[in-house]
């Protein structure tokens, strides 16, 4: 089969070619029914929609990169992880004169469906020359045009595609290591509290079709405290919501209140962490003495609150992802970068 353009879709969906056009850059023009069936077609026949760059700019680079990432913008402003990301993947942005646009994404099981759609749109009118996913379903429809359209892509997940490149952490090994540390220091009881894709609300303990719904990183973060800590263990996983101080605050309150309150909380992120140091000192608990607590990531308020954490380059990430876009030279399809276990005080034996 040749090259598939507008033409053809159109033929095949019995329609006009400026119906077709419609249905990618004016869907207002168009019924909803007749624009399905449009994109339809278009799918079936492996048309992913008109190159902006190339329909736009005769050079066909468009002069920027997008990140892909599914949360609200502000997130990618407000959290110190994608904060350092991003500083990193500016960085090397600059130095190739590129630009960056950042593209957030509805979940895609989110209960309004339309959005995953509206969000499959957005990539393709998207005038990027490549892709980071960040965190990004590897079912995720904005995800599946971008390579459709041809896109490099860059990837923090990894996945069995040779389209894609992949800068990762050894999310399982640097988990271990932290279970490994918890169960030496004597800790038979320990609470897991992990970031989901719900607002901020009511803690609520995890069931394992939960724990599959969870977020790539923070799914292997759990599994891998859960082997280190051994079948002996009691390990708790809540959730009380997505990334943020407050759903750490919340979830570490249904934990410590419990009747058989865990000697240890360990937690897939510091922001999260850091929520369950308010909770632990409000109880007038001493952290690493009557609870440990610990997070992951290692960022500046970690260090300054004394938050045994695991360290990994997040700058390094997000300069690599560039790299994978940008610099011709960088020729790697994936870097595993190396983690590192930082104890400090707020973790410590058990208490009897």
């Amino acid at each position: 089969m040749g090259r598939v353009t507008l033409k053809s879709v159109a033929e095949a969906a019995g329609v006009s070619v400026s119906t077709v056009s419609n249905a990618y850059n004016r869907p207002g023009q168009l019924s909803a029914e007749v624009r399905q069936r449009v994109l339809e077609t278009a799918r079936s026949l492996g048309y992913a929609g008109p190159d902006p760059a190339a329909r736009s700019l005769r050079s066909q680079r468009a002069g920027a990169i997008g990140l892909l990432f599914t949360e609200r913008l502000s997130y990618a402003f407000s959290d110190p992880y994608s904060v350092g990301m991003l500083a990193g993947l500016s960085e090397v942005a600059e130095a190739h004169r590129t630009g960056l646009l950042l593209i957030p994404l509805a979940s895609p099981d989110s209960s309004t469906p339309q959005d995953v759609e509206l969000d499959a749109d957005t990539m393709r009118q998207a005038v990027v020359d490549g892709v980071v996913a960040y965190c990004v379903d590897a079912d995720h429809p904005a995800r599946q045009v971008a390579l459709d359209r041809g896109l490099p892509m860059a990837s923090t997940i990894e996945l069995d595609d040779d389209r894609q490149r992949y800068v990762l952490i050894d999310e399982d090994g640097a988990a271990k290591a932290l279970g490994r540390h918890l169960r030496e220091l004597g800790h038979r009881n320990v609470g897991v509290v992990v970031n989901s894709r719900e607002p901020a609300g009511a803690a609520t303990l995890l069931s394992a079709d939960d724990e599959e719904d969870l977020y790539y990183d923070s799914r292997l973060r759990l599994r891998g405290l859960r082997q280190a800590l051994g079948p002996q263990a009691q390990v708790t996983a809540v959730s009380a919501g997505h990334n943020s101080q407050e759903a750490g605050r919340t979830a570490a309150r249904f934990l410590l209140d419990r009747p058989d309150r865990p000697t240890a909380i360990a937690c897939t992120s510091d922001v999260l962490a850091l929520g369950v140091l308010d909770a632990v000192k409000a109880r007038g608990l001493a952290p690493g003495r009557d609870v440990s607590v610990s997070g992951f990531d290692d960022i500046p308020a970690a260090r300054a609150a004394d938050l045994t954490s695991v360290r990994q380059p997040i700058a390094e990430k997000g300069r690599l992802l560039g790299r994978m876009l940008l610099d011709p030279q960088f020729t790697q399809r994936k870097v595993v970068l190396d983690t590192e276990l930082v104890v400090r005080s707020s973790t410590g034996p058990a208490p009897h």
